[in-house]
């Protein structure tokens, strides 16, 4: 496994065979005395978001509203609104053959759904995982983050082969779809 920070780029391959198949699996915490004094905050609904673009141009997105792209190359397997429980709290899985050719990049992200800032959230990560369910590289969020929003990592496309970078800025989004193209410096 690979910890990647801002700026890191990682090679889907392993043992020199490219990956065809991988889940981008994405965690929080929610800190319950962020923002109040003396009681707890209510759980945060952090979402996760897979958004495609192709020509440097939005193309289509998987995220709790909309489950899947077009292609059913991006798949997102349920929204957890709470930040609850142990191990990830939202997967993406991304089948790299089936990903429409003119896609050259899918943005991840999580956004607060009601508009918290992500000062309230510890511990975020994005992991990308194999078929086989073996870690291999993972992007820690370690900063506070004051915006409502954050562009996590990219999967790119470098010649015949796909990418993982990690990107880790915040972003004043809720949904993927507030402002797309707020997105595209990241593309």
């Amino acid at each position: 496994m690979i910890e990647l920070t801002e700026g890191q780029d990682f090679t889907l391959a392993v043992e020199g065979k490219p990956l065809t198949k991988v889940q981008m699996a994405i965690g929080w915490d929610h800190n319950p005395t962020a923002g109040f004094i003396g009681s707890g905050a209510p759980p945060i609904d952090l979402d996760a978001s897979a958004v495609q673009f192709a020509g440097g141009q939005f193309f289509d997105l998987a995220f709790f509203n909309h489950l899947a792209t077009r292609d059913g190359s991006v798949v997102h397997l349920g929204d957890n609104t709470t930040g609850r429980g142990e191990g990830d709290d939202e997967v993406i899985t991304v089948d790299l053959d089936r990903v429409y050719s003119k896609v050259e990049s899918i943005l991840f992200l999580v956004t607060s759904y009601q508009g918290h800032s992500l000062e309230f959230i510890h511990n975020a990560y994005c992991r990308l995982v194999d078929d086989d369910g073996t870690e291999l590289a993972r992007v820690t969020i370690t900063l506070g983050v004051r915006e409502t929003g954050l562009v996590m990592a990219r999967l790119f496309r470098d010649g015949s082969a796909w990418k993982l970078g990690a990107i880790g800025a915040g972003i004043a989004l809720n949904t993927p779809t507030d402002s797309l193209e707020s997105l595209l410096p990241f593309v």
